[in-house]
């Protein structure tokens, strides 16, 4: 139990920066910039990365009941193909904007509002530059050079050997005769 105790204050701690105290700001816009790489998404557990240099601007802009904040996430993260299993860098990019308003209890309503209970004197951001740069990569991610071609991959050399090969002319026509076998089962389906 202390050993637990102990690994949650250590993210508690590394989390630190990224709790924005808003009670001392004026009205208006504020900026915060934020270097991200492997470290940070080790705090989630996520290991999709093999490496990760990503820029995250935040413009919180304070009003007199509720707070803007405008996330824009760019950078490179160091992947491995999804054909290839090669790693390279893919870039991305990405917006996020969230509302903040105040309210009794903490509540999430959607993906753009939250509410804080009356009293908080800050925001913590490390949950959706998190989820910015998660949401901002493609379902499948593919080398460039397998979309151009330039890739020397074993793993691409044998998918090229069992890829389907284009039927003759003759071997089509072939194709289309019927074997004598599925006649008798046609001939059920007329009995009916």
């Amino acid at each position: 139990m202390y050993i637990c105790r102990l690994e949650f204050d250590v993210v508690k701690k590394e989390f630190k920066i990224y709790a924005i105290p808003f009670v001392g700001l004026k009205i208006g816009k504020h900026e915060f910039e934020f270097e991200i790489d492997n470290k940070f998404f080790s705090l989630f557990d996520y290991t999709e990365f093999n490496d990760a240099h990503i820029n995250v601007a935040l413009v919180l802009t304070k009003k007199a009941n509720l707070l803007e904040l405008d996330f824009l996430v760019q950078g490179k993260v160091n992947v491995d193909c999804d054909v290839t299993m090669e790693s390279f860098d893919l870039p991305i990019e990405n917006q996020l904007q969230i509302v903040v308003k105040f309210g009794q209890d903490y509540e999430e309503v959607n993906e753009e509002l939250i509410i804080l209970p009356h009293g908080e004197h800050q925001v913590e951001v490390q949950q959706y530059i998190y989820e910015a740069v998660v949401l901002s990569l493609p379902a499948k991610r593919v080398h460039p050079g397998v979309e151009d071609g330039s890739l020397d991959s074993p793993i691409l050399a044998k998918l090229e050997e069992l890829q389907p090969t284009e039927l003759s002319e003759e071997e089509f026509e072939n194709e289309d005769e019927i074997d004598p076998r599925w006649d008798k089962l046609k001939d059920l389906l007329k009995d009916k």
